[in-house]
């Protein structure tokens, strides 16, 4: 049975692809199940635990990472490095659970014993309260516990299935890390994933700017003695990407939408741009426009990319532009006024483990989900049950539009 039952198969009989995550932050395990990956990919696990490992770097991280040491394990789906063309099984440990155990146990009744962490302060601006209330919780743990940023981990690792799959077709991604706080990064590069990722392969921040790195690390550090967080903005870069993934025919079919809907799917993030995004609201129709032009070698193109690679819900061609504003984390070393959920004495908020920012490690998250999206998109368009045959057509569809 399909993951989402309700969903069909394409015209061409394959699955369509999808994902479940299960698992909370200080349980025993991540899981990740993805369906609708074509037999005959070669799964660099290697890549897959290098994503993992960037997600769990850069400046601004707090002291779980020092625990943590991210790896895949691969129990369903593959064998001898192949994907199979069923589901792809995905699981990540949690190292810390060791420290959780009987707190997280799923089985033993609750006794005062495995209640000592349990949390009854909500945090302004977290789940914590809101899930409560909607779950019927008194001990917010219940809803900290799913509601973290950890469960991150296996979409990056699920991303990361899905780049590879991506890049069997010439179609590559980088997401990088534009401001943090209140530091705009200068961001002149021409918009080309390699010249993207060797900048930002230069520091521990994923920004282009390297004058700009001192200047933000005295920003965390000040902003971590003085017990606050900080967010940021995420630009992702996707080239190459064939023109006529999404559709214009019903909302819903809209491939810039399903990407917006997946980035203010990751936690903190408040806000989604396509292309010059907000921008363009200010500006002329004459300025915004991409203007079409054609030769014989690449067919039709734009001049310009001011809406980010969509036309119509659908990709135009030209390199696709998405930027993603996240907000900083709810949880303060020097928390915020709240109301225990029990009591309703008013106290300060909870105070978890947390990082002063972790927007460098959400730029990973992001282009992952953006990367989950576009092999949505691309098997949905395309026979997809194999690698070979999804190559073929993709090779056959560039080469036809390409002479429209």
């Amino acid at each position: 049975m399909s993951l989402k039952h309700h969903e069909r198969p394409n015209q061409g009989g394959n699955i369509l692809l999808n994902y479940l995550t299960a698992g909370e932050s200080h349980g025993p395990q991540l899981t990740g199940i993805i369906e609708g990956i074509p037999s005959g990919l070669h799964l660099d696990i290697d890549e897959i635990n290098n994503q993992l490992k960037k997600r769990q770097g850069g400046y601004g991280r707090g002291n779980r990472q020092k625990i943590e040491h991210d790896q895949v394990t691969i129990v369903g789906g593959v064998r001898h490095g192949i994907t199979l063309g069923s589901p792809v099984a995905l699981v990540v440990n949690n190292r810390d659970h060791a420290h959780w155990n009987e707190i997280m146990d799923p089985v033993t009744p609750e006794t005062p014993e495995n209640t000592l962490r349990k949390v009854e302060r909500p945090r302004p601006g977290h789940a914590d309260l809101v899930g409560g209330m909607k779950y019927r919780h008194h001990d917010l743990r219940n809803v900290l516990e799913r509601s973290s940023a950890r469960e991150t981990a296996i979409r990056v690792a699920i991303g990361a299935v899905c780049k590879q799959l991506l890049e069997q077709v010439g179609i590559r991604t980088a997401g990088y890390v534009q401001q943090i706080g209140p530091v705009s990064t200068d961001d002149q590069l021409e918009l080309e994933v390699t010249k993207i990722e060797n900048e930002i392969a230069n520091n521990d921040l994923r920004i282009v700017d390297q004058t700009k790195v001192d200047e933000i690390h005295d920003l965390i550090d000040k902003t971590r003695k003085d017990g606050d967080t900080l967010g940021g903005i995420i630009r992702v870069v996707v080239d190459n990407v064939p023109a006529g993934l999404g559709s214009y025919i019903s909302w819903d079919t809209k491939l810039d939408a399903k990407i917006a809907a997946a980035v203010v799917g990751v936690n903190a993030m408040k806000g989604v741009e396509i292309g010059d995004g907000f921008k363009a609201a200010t500006s002329f129709g004459s300025q915004v426009m991409d203007e079409i032009d054609w030769n014989k070698d690449d067919g039709f193109f734009r001049n310009t990319d001011h809406l980010g690679g969509f036309e119509g819900g659908m990709t135009n061609g030209m390199p696709i532009i998405v930027k993603a504003a996240m907000k900083p984390i709810p949880t303060l070393y020097k928390p915020l006024q709240s109301v225990d959920v029990n009591t309703k004495a008013v106290k300060k908020a909870n105070v978890e483990r947390s990082d002063t920012t972790a927007i460098v490690p959400a730029s990973i998250v992001i282009e992952s989900v953006v990367a989950i999206e576009l092999a949505k998109a691309l098997t949905d368009k395309f026979d997809a049950d194999n690698v070979s045959r999804l190559q073929e057509q993709v090779a056959a569809y560039r080469d036809e539009i390409k002479h429209y």
